[in-house]
């Protein structure tokens, strides 16, 4: 799987340098703070704390609010947020599955609809396109931390599925049952990650032009806008050259 490139990746070579730090800081901070309420207080105890830790630390969140974020799931025990799961169509056909993290569905799926529709696309029932994608747990590592060939052997030896570079971040994939005992594994080496989690993955992806692909990443990045979107999932083949190029100009 060599290559393997899908939004969550160009989020990383764009998103982070130019989405206002506030949002993403924002959205950092509610699954932190779930991620707290759900289980124990220590990281070291919860890994979905520890994986929330682990990218807050990536953005440059400050200690403080991270602390804060956890210290927030006591304060606010009467606020629950549930995790919804919405699938459709985007421009062009393109399937996409989002993750949200909401305290009013109603809210959600009313300004998600609304963007599928500004866009051209269909939000869809459950199960629309969830059979276009399948569950891998993902672990994405900074360059700087480690070489090519040392990750490859680290992530074989952990159990991984399979590794691969790319120009700015390792990624490792797992099984999704297998996720927890290979990142264990990896965290002996390397503490902190850009990102780890349960994600979905295309399995077979749609190849179009560049024109058409800046239309998807626009719907893309709109739907990631909304404060109640954590995760958006696309079924978009970008190829490393058209990446670069389009994301240059997008």
């Amino acid at each position: 799987m060599a290559g393997h490139s899908h939004w969550a990746g160009i989020k990383h070579k764009k998103g982070r340098a130019d989405k206002e730090r506030s949002k993403i800081f924002s959205k950092l901070s509610k699954e932190i703070t779930v991620a707290a309420k759900l289980g124990s207080k220590d990281p070291s105890m919860n890994p979905r704390l520890r994986s929330a830790i682990q990218s807050a630390r990536s953005s440059n969140m400050p200690k403080e609010n991270i602390e804060r974020a956890i210290n927030k799931s006591e304060i606010n025990k009467n606020i629950n947020y549930n995790t919804l799961i919405y699938e459709g169509f985007g421009p062009e056909k393109v399937a996409i599955i989002i993750e949200a993290l909401t305290d009013n569905k109603n809210r959600t799926v009313t300004n998600i609809r609304k963007i599928f529709q500004k866009f051209g696309g269909n939000l869809g029932e459950s199960g629309a396109v969830a059979h276009q994608f399948k569950q891998r747990g993902i672990i994405r590592v900074d360059k700087k931390k480690i070489s090519d060939n040392d990750i490859l052997e680290l992530a074989i030896n952990s159990g991984a599925e399979d590794c691969s570079s790319e120009k700015l971040y390792h990624e490792i994939i797992t099984t999704k049952d297998n996720f927890n005992k290979v990142k264990l594994n990896i965290e002996k080496k390397i503490k902190d990650f850009i990102s780890s989690g349960i994600e979905w993955l295309p399995i077979n992806k749609v190849s179009l032009n560049e024109e058409k692909v800046k239309s998807v990443l626009d719907f893309l990045t709109k739907l990631e806008d909304d404060d109640d979107v954590q995760n958006v999932y696309a079924n978009l083949e970008l190829d490393n050259d058209m990446s670069e190029k389009t994301l240059t100009a997008w």
